[in-house]
């Protein structure tokens, strides 16, 4: 009778060593890949994780919300109610650039402690959104910008810190690409078990989410120290920042013509502050190439929806052609992902350029010969073209903006980026349903981010700008 105990014990330890043996395998396999080709030695790995886990309970919420009002956007509802949901959209970026960006200048050590805040204000936020998920009242709304508001800041001070922890092996394109991929991969493996969840309780995917995002908190404090950055963090400026004329005494004029005495009345000589438009023209030519990308973006969106719901595709219904198209864009948006993860050294500005010639080359097309396999094509393309594009700018201002105005900079792109897409939701809404007009005026925006954007990327990597790299 007493070895029936100490059996009792030992078949309990071999059923929970074969339950987390297979989590276990998993992880470790997850491991090797986050850590691969040197990204755990420069705590690139940390910082995978930390995101696949952000885009996690990104998700969550976001499937928790599904149901409710906010993100639903009924067939028959006018195209008012369209035009205020891209309004909603606009609200957090309008936040974003000139309250956001200058706030995380504020705290240049900090960068650690900002995307861990960012992390703990979603897991408060989706607690106190649990309440008000089932009915869906109006309290969800400001809880819901709020977390579309600290999900960019993260995104913001992300983008900033990648420089810092890129491998000798890596290009940015490269570190962006596999970070973004990490995110679309977690983004894929919790929509089902938000959608198990809310099948549970409406609340429950909330509940998730809160935990998902404390995990977050603790791992953003996980990343090595030198992603905090140094002193001197200043406002980045779209449009070149306005003289400032010294004066003697002055702290805001020339500091070195003022130690030196040369700072009168009329002496003074005048300092501009960096911005994205004052540090060459790749920079400046990849903000107007992504700027029409992300507008064709937002023009499918809204345009393609409104014309399938009216004149399906031939042989389809109209929610079938939706779908269709729904998924070449994202499985678009996650290959060109996965390709920016295997690029080597090719330049950004070669990979701008490249993206906007496909994405004309099949607007074109799709406006001669409109059909299903036209459509899809465009909308995959449109996908593939965004992400490289966005990945490829993101390297960019990684490798020429001034440490100092980074961070603002990326919140200064991720508002232009997303007004051109509201931009071009708009034109979708207001354009009549003809569907070879349509296809030619997503030809049109292409076209004329590339007159103003593709000789001087080009240029710029024929002339071969230096890429400096992050200690």
């Amino acid at each position: 009778m007493a070895a029936e105990p100490g059996r009792g014990r030992r078949l309990l330890r071999g059923a929970a060593r074969a339950v987390r043996r297979p989590p276990a395998a998993m992880a470790r396999r997850l491991r090797r890949f986050t850590h691969a080709e040197g990204a755990g030695e420069s705590g690139l790995g940390k910082l995978i994780e930390l995101h696949a886990v952000n885009s996690a309970g990104d998700m969550l919420i976001t499937v928790a919300l599904a149901s409710t009002i906010f993100f639903s956007v009924p067939t028959g509802e006018a195209r008012g109610r369209v035009a205020l949901y891209l309004l909603v959209t606009m609200a957090p970026f309008a936040l974003l650039a000139p309250v956001v960006g200058p706030l995380l200048d504020r705290v240049p050590h900090g960068r650690r402690a900002a995307m861990a805040a960012s992390m703990l204000a979603r897991a408060l936020l989706a607690l106190a959104m649990s309440g008000a998920v089932a009915s869906g009242g109006l309290e969800l709304y400001p809880a819901a910008l709020a977390v579309l508001v600290s999900s960019k800041a993260y995104g913001v001070v992300r983008s900033a810190v990648v420089p810092r922890l890129l491998p000798p092996t890596f290009s940015l394109v490269k570190a962006n690409s596999r970070v973004t991929l990490a995110g679309l991969v977690a983004t894929g493996a919790a929509a089902p078990l938000g959608a198990g969840l809310h099948q549970l309780g409406p609340a429950l995917p909330l509940y998730g989410a809160f935990a998902v995002f404390v995990l977050g908190t603790f791992l953003s404090f996980s990343l090595p120290g030198k992603v905090d950055s140094a002193k001197g963090e200043r406002k980045a400026r779209l449009a070149p920042a306005p003289r400032i004329v010294g004066r003697a005494g002055s702290r805001t004029g020339n500091d070195r013509n003022a130690r030196n005495g040369k700072n009168g009345k009329n002496g003074g000589k005048d300092e501009k502050r960096p911005g994205l438009r004052t540090v060459g023209m790749s920079v400046r030519s990849a903000l107007v190439a992504n700027s029409a990308l992300r507008a064709l973006s937002g023009f499918l969106t809204f345009f393609l929806a409104f014309l399938l719901r009216d004149q399906p595709l031939t042989g389809l219904s109209g929610a079938f052609s939706l779908g269709l198209v729904a998924v070449a864009a994202g499985g678009g948006n996650a290959l060109g992902t996965a390709i920016g993860s295997w690029l080597r050294a090719r330049g950004p500005e070669v990979i701008i350029a490249g993206v906007l010639a496909c994405a004309l080359t099949a607007s074109v097309t799709a406006a001669l010969v409109y059909g299903t396999v036209t459509v899809a094509v465009v909308a995959l393309t449109a996908g593939i073209a965004q992400a490289l594009g966005k990945l490829s700018l993101d390297a960019l201002i990684q490798r020429d903006m001034p440490e100092e105005i980074r961070t603002s900079a990326f919140a200064r792109s991720e508002t232009l980026m997303q007004m051109s897409w509201v931009v071009g939701g708009g034109l979708g809404i207001a354009l009549p349903l003809i569907a070879p007009l349509g296809m030619a005026v997503g030809a049109v925006l292409i076209a004329a981010g590339g007159v103003f954007s593709v000789r001087n990327l080009l240029r710029a990597a024929r002339h071969g700008t230096p890429h400096p790299r992050v200690a």
